[in-house]
């Protein structure tokens, strides 16, 4: 397989880093670096054709990825990811052509798993022992799990309030697993003074080049799956945002290959909660940097990051891509999940379902059209979050007679 990384590049100052050495942040800025191709060597040697009959996971677009030795490579099969049609909650929300990607499908129930599985792959290549990240939640079942299948030393560090689950299967899968009495930031704190003594590799969000990456795969993969035309709309959870940068990122790629069939770039809306939403505070004040967001706090777990090391780079992205970021209220959570759920059967996370209540405002305001094609992207399998869960489920007593009438 030939490889087309040139090289690393700073997203904010520019500085370029060598591809063959472990990064994290630029030294110079200390933010978010690009993995930059030779598109130009890869549009003459690698065309869309390649891609038949290769196996259906996302290592399908390798040499869109920064992989150097595909023997290190770390999987648990990451599947392609289908896009669902969704008709009875487009009729209920008036979208006529509403689609779900779902990647609950993932080993570990999530999208995290693309991350991981590239991020460990590197850290699998470049020989790197001991790996730690601050979650707050299903990236850490994630990295615990790649980190276990490479046969690396895993610590993860989480809020006390993560989902149970969460904890546990970090747990299980051998990582050296911490709660902390405060935020996915205070997690990172830790997470970095920590290096020095335990000398792990931190693979905090956009703090390595390489989760990203694996991300962008979310990107590749809907293109393909639209015959290459792509959407309308795509709507997205937004925490520290890899999973939006990414598929950006992706389409550039594909544009400059000459592999999609137009210019036209589907408008990404970056979605949170108003218990934690410093991305649409920041756009809404037209801002490229957003500050930190006080006393977070959504039962969207995965929504709730104060401030992300990104922030730039995903308004850029929502700014160049015609969208917007929006915030909704945290009481629409649950009510959207318990709906989308109950009208296609899809285990949809809390993330997603303020997605969907973002769509319902967005429609309303006529920013969305009816006719426009839609998707919005299930980050995660709703079985994970049980605590989000009030339900009221009658007990039957099997001593008296049932009382069908009221069945």
């Amino acid at each position: 397989m030939t490889n087309f990384v040139t090289h690393l590049e700073c997203a904010n100052c520019g500085d370029q880093y060598d591809p063959a050495l472990v990064h994290g942040l630029c030294v110079k800025c200390r933010r978010p670096l690009w993995v930059r191709y030779d598109l130009e060597r890869m549009r003459g040697s690698f065309s869309k054709a390649a891609l038949h009959g290769r196996p259906p996971t996302l290592w399908r677009y390798l040499e869109l990825l920064p992989v150097q030795d595909p023997a290190k490579i770390v999987s648990l099969t990451e599947t392609v990811t289908p896009v669902v049609p969704v008709p009875r909650l487009g009729a209920a929300l008036g979208a006529r052509r509403l689609y779900v990607k779902d990647e609950s499908r993932l080993p570990t129930g999530s999208f995290k798993a693309r991350g991981m599985a590239m991020a460990v792959t590197k850290a699998n290549e470049f020989g790197l022992r001991s790996l730690a990240v601050p979650t707050a939640g299903n990236a850490g079942g994630a990295m615990a799990a790649y980190a276990a299948r490479a046969g690396l030393a895993a610590y993860v560090f989480m809020p006390q309030d993560t989902p149970a689950i969460n904890v546990k299967e970090c747990w299980l899968a051998g990582a050296k697993t911490f709660r902390v009495n405060g935020l996915i930031n205070d997690c990172g704190r830790l997470v970095a003074e920590g290096k020095a003594a335990k000398q792990w590799f931190d693979l905090s969000t956009l703090k390595e080049p390489y989760r990203l990456e694996g991300k962008k795969t979310m990107g590749l993969e809907l293109a393909e799956q639209f015959d290459w035309e792509l959407p309308d709309v795509i709507l997205y959870p937004t925490g520290g945002g890899t999973g939006l940068i990414g598929m950006w990122k992706a389409f550039a790629e594909l544009g400059r290959l000459g592999w999609l069939k137009s210019d036209r770039r589907p408008r990404l809306i970056s979605c949170q909660s108003e218990g934690c939403a410093p991305i649409a505070r920041a756009y809404d004040q037209g801002l490229r940097f957003a500050p930190l967001f006080e006393n977070a706090a959504t039962m969207a777990s995965g929504l709730r990051v104060p401030a992300a090391v990104g922030d730039f780079m995903i308004l850029d992205a929502v700014r160049a891509s015609g969208g917007c970021a929006v915030a909704v209220p945290e009481s629409g959570i649950a009510p959207w999940m318990r709906k989308s759920i109950s009208l296609e059967g899809l285990a949809i996370c809390p993330e997603t379902a303020v997605c969907f209540s973002a769509l319902e405002m967005l429609l309303a305001r006529g920013d969305i059209q009816p006719d426009e094609r839609v998707v919005v992207f299930n980050t995660g399998a709703a079985q994970k979050y049980p605590e989000t869960v009030h339900e009221e489920v009658p007990l039957l007593d099997l001593s008296q007679p049932i009382d069908w009438a009221n069945i």
